[in-house]
């Protein structure tokens, strides 16, 4: 593949949002710090509020003096000299006019659009009108796009009216997290895992997406999205996706995002049936988390409502390396612990060799891999237990911690936000770890499908307390198939 030139502009789109100040901005001044940013590289942040270049300034100064990291004056004194700050009404010709005269010298400009994705399509036709979408321009999009496939191909069509697909990068900042790369090198650049990586070695994946937070404020939004729709169709895929995908021919672009296409159409659709028995939903009222009192989810919104903030569901991957094995998904707000986690379950040991007390030591292999709150990839092992006992040889479990971030991080060494690298990705038009067209309506239709087989079966969030691991089906659903929650 042919070098792709540089951006050498990005505009950044709702840049007085939460978003862009704890998440982006940050980002592009630790690229900024680490001499990533190409010389010259200039930065315009715009949004409807109406402030001056130097309040815009002060504000993000102070939001990087209060990061743990601190603020490095020398690199600060280069930073705040690429930023310029436009207030301005994206969706309007006369909101982007204004910005004209700040990206005059710019001829590979990037759009980010830290906003709502309803405004998508008002952005990309007013960019096109101005003459902002020049063929050597790119575009990066938020989640999500669009609340199910028909509104999401909608979408996906305005901006592809404007912008070729292989300038459109469509982000999940999960993707852009150290571990999901490192899974991607473990599974592909060691021939320890590869040939174990199928049906024949592996009993059932879990992939555990938990948060300790309500909703809040964020209610009008999430009432209409629900956790199905929230978290599963974007992050939660994904991951299954890079789990689950073949090896690819090559990491270029397209070789990784056609494998993990082909997993997302061969998800078995959910019917009726599948709805009662392979999923729950639920919803979270009064609770306590982490020692303190939570409320209830309609408490929040101030009034009853029929959406889910817990969802737990079995998948199945219909292709020959998968048949049979479970995959288990579990997302849910006001949970006990806040974890985003794949546990890969192998089988046991086809025979133990091990007699009385040892044969009761002994356990499967687990791979299991932490992205947050702490990263990190870890292996469980069988040895022998240490020391000598009437009962003979005894067994115990051993983990070892496969993650480079605990091998190599020093002492204080700063852990990276995962957009850094999806930026730095952006400008240079490596476009690997972001996702596809074809991909986000192959990930919509199957959610569809879940959806529909809910509301064709009349399933209805069941109640659980905050702080707890969901409602009591959860742990049904996969006692059914004999596994249990890894907690």
């Amino acid at each position: 593949m042919a070098e792709t030139p540089r951006a050498d502009l990005l505009v950044l789109f709702g840049a007085t949002g939460d978003l862009a100040r704890r998440m982006l901005l940050p980002s592009l001044y630790f690229l900024d710090v680490d001499g990533f940013l190409p010389d010259g590289f200039k930065i315009v942040a715009t949004a409807r509020a109406e402030l001056s270049r130097q309040d815009f300034l002060d504000h993000v100064r102070s939001d990087l003096k209060g990061r743990p990291e601190g603020l490095d004056e020398a690199v600060w004194a280069r930073f705040c000299g690429r930023l310029d700050y436009v207030p301005a009404d994206a969706t309007s010709i006369e909101g982007l006019a204004a910005l004209k005269p700040h990206t005059a010298q710019a001829s590979r400009p990037m759009f980010y659009l830290a906003i709502s994705p309803s405004l998508y399509s008002k952005v990309c036709a007013a960019l096109a009108k101005v003459g902002f979408a020049g063929p050597e321009s790119r575009i990066v999009l938020e989640k999500p796009i669009g609340r199910d496939l028909e509104s999401s191909r909608a979408i996906n069509a305005a901006v592809g009216a404007v912008f070729d697909e292989e300038r459109v990068f469509r982000i999940d900042h999960y993707l852009g997290k150290e571990t999901v790369q490192n899974l991607i090198a473990l599974r592909f650049a060691n021939t320890l895992f590869e040939p174990l990586w199928n049906n024949l070695t592996i009993d059932h994946v879990q992939i555990t997406v938990a948060e300790t937070e309500g909703v809040g404020e964020r209610w009008p939004y999430y009432d209409e999205y629900g956790a199905l729709r929230d978290m599963l169709q974007n992050h939660m895929l994904q991951l299954l996706c890079l789990v689950a995908m073949e090896p690819p021919s090559d990491m270029e672009p397209d070789s990784v995002r056609n494998e993990k296409v082909k997993v997302l159409r061969s998800l078995r659709g959910f019917t009726r049936a599948d709805a009662q028995g392979c999923s729950i939903r639920g919803q979270y009222g009064d609770g306590v988390v982490a020692g303190r009192a939570a409320h209830a989810y309609e408490k929040e919104r101030g009034q009853p409502s029929d959406i889910e903030t817990f969802v737990a569901l079995r998948a199945d991957i219909d292709n020959w390396r998968w048949a049979g094995v479970p995959f288990f998904l579990r997302t849910g707000k006001r949970l006990p612990e806040r974890r985003t986690q794949i546990a890969i379950q192998f089988k046991p040991v086809p025979h133990s060799i091990f007699g009385g007390a040892a044969s009761q030591d002994l356990t499967a292999n687990r791979l299991v891999i932490d992205l947050q709150p702490d990263e990190d990839i870890e292996l469980t092992l069988m040895n022998k237990a240490p020391g000598i006992s009437r009962e003979g040889m005894r067994l115990q479990s051993l983990p070892l911690s496969l993650s480079l971030l605990r091998a190599y991080e020093g002492p204080g060494a700063r852990r990276r936000i995962a957009y850094e690298r999806l930026l730095l990705d952006v400008i240079v038009g490596n476009s690997t770890l972001f996702v596809r067209r074809d991909e986000v309506e192959a990930a919509w239709r199957w959610i569809d499908g879940v959806a529909d087989a809910w509301k064709e079966a009349g399933l209805t969030p069941k109640p659980y307390a905050a702080g707890s691991w969901g409602p009591a089906g959860a742990f049904a659903l996969i006692e059914r198939a004999g596994r249990a929650w890894y907690d």
